[in-house]
């Protein structure tokens, strides 16, 4: 498979892969273990009781790190990304970046897939500043429906001098691939779903000795 999915016609690109655990630092090591890079904090998700770590994959891609925050006290709401009822790490979501939010839910919706609402959303960073995005709602756990982000005005977390993991290619796997490809094609992606019993994520990494590496 291609590097990762990939935009035919209207600017939309794959954003970033989403790396959740039970336990923020242990997911943190679990990287750090398998590929010699550590990746860097990113900051809190005030009100979700999450916080992440972010690591550059390469071609304005990123990889999250995202756990429950230590700091903050349990939201009343479930974390995002089905955090609570994870027992270990995995690979659980994609994000696709969009110029254009609001047209590219209402090309998806015309187009058969409907990706949900835009709502605002902020996160502190360790250094104090706040950045602030559009996306929609993530997709439930097992469906590997992508969501979908805009920065706005806000810079790109690759631009922060993030450690590096260079992203090879994502492979993906469904009970049924069609679901997906439902809302791959509304989104005017391109993106090989192979049929399996058990969804599933997988990123192949090179660490910086070389080795390629697979994150699941």
């Amino acid at each position: 498979m291609r590097r990762g999915p990939s935009a035919r016609d209207d600017g939309a690109v794959l954003d970033h892969l989403v790396y959740a655990g039970p336990d923020l630092a242990d997911a943190v090591a679990r990287v750090a273990a398998l590929t010699g890079v550590t990746p860097a904090p990113g900051g809190r998700h005030v009100g979700l009781g999450t916080a992440n770590h972010l690591a550059d994959l390469g071609a304005g891609m990123y990889l999250e790190v995202i756990g429950p925050d230590p700091d903050q006290p349990d939201p009343e709401a479930p974390r995002p990304f089905g955090i609570d009822e994870l027992t270990e790490p995995a690979l659980v979501a994609w994000a696709v970046r969009t110029p254009d939010i609001d047209a590219t839910i209402g090309a998806a919706r015309a187009h058969g897939f409907d990706p949900g609402d835009a709502t605002e959303m902020s996160r502190e960073t360790a250094d104090g500043e706040t950045l602030r995005w559009r996306l929609t709602p993530p997709s439930v756990p097992g469906t590997l429906y992508p969501f979908l982000i805009d920065w706005g005005s806000t810079p790109h977390p690759t631009t922060r001098g993030l450690p590096s993991i260079p992203l090879l290619m994502v492979t993906a796997t469904h009970p049924d691939p069609a679901s997906v490809h439902t809302a791959t094609d509304a989104l005017n992606l391109e993106f090989l779903v192979r049929r399996a019993a058990k969804a599933s994520l997988t990123a192949a990494l090179r660490t910086p000795e070389g080795r390629q590496v697979a994150l699941s």
